[in-house]
């Protein structure tokens, strides 16, 4: 009884005097749930926190069996882990849900040890935790470890799969991946080369020479742009088979465009390169007119919104639309609105600066990415030189057309920080300015070199 009333002095005394029911100002103050029951599991006493826990007043918990809180799922568990407790004289710890009397789902900690001190009859003191908070973070780490880990698997998968040797390299150059065609053809297992140097792994000298070739992965970073192998080049594997290869070096970025490592993409000679570098290409460009397409645009995206970011710039984000491109489809044929499209590609590549990013958003719409801008005016003035451009008559098939186009720009970060946010307000702003600029132009888009505009 001595601990009892050492912790609790007020609930030990009202206990003897058989008034443990009876408010308790002390426990009542104490943040944490208490619960003292008989050796039976009868309450004898709750103090302020355990009533709101479980929803009930002391007065109705007086008499009543401390599991009746334990929701379905868990009592039977707890229950017998309770009792084997108080039969052992030991003490109980345990997780469970409790359902209060409104219906809400509690996840607890419980501590319980029994008392057998000086007091008649042995008594039980409860201490309970709200561990809800806990719980819905521990859920979602484990819903979050289960993500990355089935994303990791998929890649590891598809890397395997592929018939193209892959190997990946920190920002010092060391490996840090190699699936399994690469394990192949160095003659290196996967435990084998991780943390070793490039040179070791991926021994490759030149076929005349024999001279070792540049490394590159170092020169991918030190580039900061994707480089191919140099021709003529030899893997020397670790068992000294030779076997010419070709292959290409990229840089891998983090989440906020910081270049952590290089990947490393070759295959056996016999494979066309020229197929190679295509498929690579159409991944990320519009095979019609040789731009980016939306997969490149939210990549460039992501990589220009970091770097504005860290040097506290602005972005411009024009979205275009051809005005009556489906008339000019109707008269000219779609071969020609095709030759039309690649034509007005090229135009709004030279409105722009190198590293900014034009994209075929889709049909006849474009969007332009123009990164690390001074001021919002450079979007307008950038979308004035593209209309400008386009309306500069260009003969297609024997006919002379003259473009007209609708551009939105939205600004980073006034009109937004996501990509589909400055995308959706870019498209608004296209729309009103369509609007304001509608008339009749079907009939004054299309002419003969031959012929007055208008008359063909």
């Amino acid at each position: 009884m001595q601990r009892y009333r050492d912790f609790f002095p007020l609930a030990a005394a009202t206990t003897v005097s058989g008034d443990l029911g009876k408010g308790n100002p002390l426990s009542d103050a104490l943040p944490f749930a208490i619960l003292v029951t008989d050796q039976d599991g009868k309450c004898l006493y709750s103090n302020a926190a355990y009533q709101k826990l479980c929803g009930w007043s002391g007065d109705e918990l007086i008499g009543s069996h401390w599991s009746a809180v334990i929701h379905p799922y868990d009592h039977e568990r707890v229950v017998r882990d309770w009792d084997s407790v108080v039969l052992g004289h030991k003490s109980f710890v345990g997780e469970a849900r409790l359902k209060s009397s409104s219906g809400k789902i509690v996840w607890t900690r419980w501590n319980a040890a029994l008392m057998t001190d000086d007091m008649p009859g042995h008594c039980c003191v409860h201490t309970i935790e709200d561990i809800s908070t806990y719980k819905a973070h521990e859920k979602a780490r484990r819903k979050a470890e289960k993500q990355l880990f089935e994303e990791k698997e998929r890649v590891r998968v598809t890397l395997d799969s592929i018939g193209d040797a892959v190997l990946c390299t920190d920002i010092e150059g060391r490996v840090s991946y190699m699936n399994r065609v690469a394990e192949t053809l160095t003659g290196y297992s996967h435990q084998e080369a991780i943390g070793r140097p490039l040179r070791d792994v991926f021994h490759v000298v030149d076929a005349t020479t024999r001279e070792p070739m540049t490394d590159p992965a170092r020169r991918a970073i030190q580039t900061d742009s994707v480089v191919a192998l140099e021709a003529n080049a030899l893997l020397v594997a670790r068992d000294g088979v030779e076997l010419a290869i070709e292959d290409s070096a990229a840089l891998i970025h983090n989440r906020f465009g910081v270049v952590t490592g290089a990947v490393i993409v070759f295959h056996d000679a016999r494979f066309s390169r020229a197929t190679t570098d295509r498929m690579a290409h159409l991944a990320q460009h519009d095979e019609l007119t040789g731009l980016h397409n939306r997969t490149a645009f939210y990549e460039r995206f992501d990589q220009s919104l970091a770097l504005a970011r860290r040097h506290g710039k602005q972005m411009a984000l024009l979205f275009i639309d051809l005005d009556n491109f489906k008339n000019i489809n109707d008269v000219l044929g779609h071969d020609n609105g095709d030759a039309i499209l690649s034509a007005l590609a090229g135009r709004l590549k030279s409105c722009v600066r190198a590293a900014d990013t034009v994209c075929r958003y889709g049909g006849d719409e474009f969007v332009v990415l123009l990164g690390e801008i001074a001021q919002p005016d450079h979007g307008y003035a950038v979308a004035d030189k593209i209309r400008e451009a386009a309306a500069v008559p260009m003969v297609i098939g024997g006919h002379e057309v003259a473009l007209q186009l609708s551009v939105g720009v939205s600004v980073y970060p006034d009109n937004g920080d996501t990509a589909d946010e400055l995308l959706k307000n870019a498209d608004k702003a296209m729309y009103r300015v369509k609007l304001l600029n509608r008339r009749p132009v079907a009939d004054s888009l299309v002419s003969t070199p031959e012929s007055p505009r208008g008359q063909n």
